[in-house]
């Protein structure tokens, strides 16, 4: 069944303000780094996320079927794998780098959705971009290469978290989808990264976790699921083509972090191919 156009414009307006909030959640998370490591933020992200959403969705009155707790399960544990991962990552390059990578993931979902040989230029041009921002050894400004691989698997899953965020969201309360698969990351990383960072449990720290629970997670990711509901993962994917360029502009902005010419050159490349699989995929959808 096709969506209306007003759903279509709801889907696209939730993810904008998805980007926006994502990115700048991320850029205060990424100064909380040297107080409580990557493993202590993602905890206070989870957690309160976690806490938040229970709060306002009750999803304990939306308990899923048998048949979709494993998609659920797998959802939760993407989220995350996603989150955990792309800390670790940004931890060692820059933000908007680290988003590049990352969205290697919903890039693939939307490329191999699709059937169409002039597809493949969009795929050379994901690719270059890649290959653009692939360590260089050599130069004294190289990008870290364990960070460049953990933003490659943050991208793994999110591609996990966009398709079992489908196939959950389709079957129930989309906020209260995203309360299950919260709580199931938070029950996975919150004792993990209290244990490693005892201190990120302070008085201090908690204010900053919250804001950083609701920039990152509880509010973008309900914007998200609403999305999920309203357009396929595909095209999900590519109105998500914006976000590295967000990202780099967040690191910019909040936290000074400057790209070369050929970074920015990366990013740009990443996005064309998103646009233009948007562009080639939009054409085989029947006329309104």
């Amino acid at each position: 069944m096709q969506k209306s156009t007003k759903d279509l414009l709801l889907a696209i307006l939730c993810i904008l303000l998805a980007m926006m909030t994502i990115q700048s959640g991320a850029s205060l998370a990424k100064q909380l780094f040297p107080i409580v490591g990557p493993e202590g933020t993602t905890a206070l992200r989870l957690g309160f996320s976690a806490a938040i959403l229970c709060l306002i969705f009750k999803p304990w009155k939306h308990f899923p079927v048998a048949s979709q707790r494993l998609p659920i399960l797998i959802y939760g544990l993407s989220l995350g794998g996603m989150n955990i991962l792309f800390y670790y990552a940004i931890e060692r390059i820059p933000l908007g780098i680290g988003v590049a990578l990352e969205f290697t993931g919903p890039l693939a979902v939307a490329l191999f959705s699709s059937r169409r040989k002039r597809d493949l230029f969009w795929v050379a041009c994901a690719v270059a971009g890649i290959l653009l921002l692939l360590p260089d050894m050599k130069g004294q400004d190289s990008l870290d290469p364990v960070g460049v691989v953990l933003a490659l698997a943050a991208g793994a899953c999110w591609a996990g978290y966009i398709l079992f965020g489908k196939k959950t969201g389709s079957q129930s309360s989309g906020g209260a989808t995203v309360a299950m698969g919260m709580t199931i990351s938070a029950i996975v990383l919150v004792p993990y990264g209290g244990i490693s960072q005892s201190a990120a449990f302070t008085w201090d720290i908690i204010p900053l976790g919250i804001a950083i629970a609701v920039l990152s997670s509880a509010l973008p990711y309900t914007l998200e699921m609403i999305t999920l509901r309203n357009m396929s993962p595909q095209g999900f994917s590519i109105v998500m083509s914006l976000e590295p360029a967000i990202a780099a502009l967040a690191g910019l902005v909040i936290l000074g972090e400057l790209l070369s010419i050929w970074q920015w050159l990366a990013i740009l490349l990443v996005i064309i191919a998103s646009v233009g699989s948007s562009m080639s995929n939009g054409k085989k959808q029947p006329a309104a």
